[in-house]
Parts: structure tokens; C-alpha cells; sequence
């Protein structure tokens, strides 16, 4: 167990000691997008994970849900969430809560990046992508479904 307190030093939204990752690899739905675990297993003793994900101008998440809730901080730039049947613009050090089951997806759509800290549970479930019966059951808006990027 790692009981040793850690300052991890940020330059230009990299951090010292802390490799840049692909997003995910069983999917193919986002684009450019990229994640930096910064707490994660080798600190056993925390109860959570904190992640960075940075978005390229023009790319996206993917379209998820999950069982599992995640508190996000916008750090950098600006972009839009699509929430279940809400679009939100995002801006700098907006703090968001997804509740669990929570149909979601960034944007970095305001040609500029989009990063964020995201925060989860250590032991949680995987994303599921929604299927289109799903996507309908669960959003209704017009603007919400025109979007979607997939």
C-alpha cells in the first residue's frame, strides 16, 4: 500500500510521471479524445479514481451510461454535455453530476479543447453504449437526438 503523500506537478495539461492513453479500445464511437489516469490503482487506499480527459476541437465522447455515478470539473476550454434530454454549454470550472443510468456525451465543439477532471467509484461497472431502442426510450428531445454523435 502506497503511504506516501504525492504532489503531481501540472505543465500545459500534462503531468510529470503520468502517460497520456487512448480513450478506450473496444470501441470505435468518439473521437479524439484522450484520458490520463492521475490517482488511480497505485493508490489502494482511495475509494475513487481521478481522471483527465481532453478533447480535441471538433471531437467527442462516446454516447454511454453506467450504473455508476461521476462527479466531472471542467478545467479547460469549453464544449456542450449532452445529458439525457438536456444540452448544456460547458465553461470553465462547471462542475457536473451524472447519476447513475444517465444517458451522456461530450462535445468539444466551440473550436477549442475540452478537458475535464472526472471522478468514479475504484470499483465500478463498464460503460454500456445504448442501443437505439434505449437512446429513444430514455430522450425524447429533438435537439438531443440530432447531436448524438456516434
Amino acid at each position: 500500500m502506497n503511504k506516501k503523500s504525492k504532489v503531481l506537478k501540472a505543465h500545459n495539461y500534462s503531468w510529470k510521471d503520468v502517460s497520456k492513453k487512448e480513450y478506450k479500445t473496444d470501441t470505435q464511437n468518439f473521437k479524439d479524445i484522450h484520458r490520463f489516469t492521475l490517482l488511480g490503482d497505485e493508490y489502494p487506499d482511495l475509494n475513487f479514481q481521478t481522471r483527465y480527459f481532453e478533447i480535441a476541437p471538433g471531437g467527442y465522447s462516446s454516447l454511454e451510461m453506467h450504473r455508476h455515478p461521476h462527479s466531472v470539473v471542467v478545467i479547460r476550454g469549453s464544449g456542450t454535455l449532452l445529458l439525457e434530454n438536456e444540452v448544456y454549454a460547458l465553461n470553465l470550472n462547471d462542475i457536473l453530476y451524472i447519476a447513475p443510468d444517465a444517458i451522456h456525451q461530450f462535445h468539444a465543439d466551440n473550436n477549442e479543447p475540452l478537458g475535464f477532471i472526472c471522478i468514479v467509484d475504484r470499483y465500478r461497472d463498464k460503460p454500456r453504449i445504448p442501443d437505439e431502442e434505449t437512446i429513444h426510450q430514455k430522450i425524447q428531445s429533438p435537439e438531443v437526438l440530432r447531436r448524438i454523435k456516434r
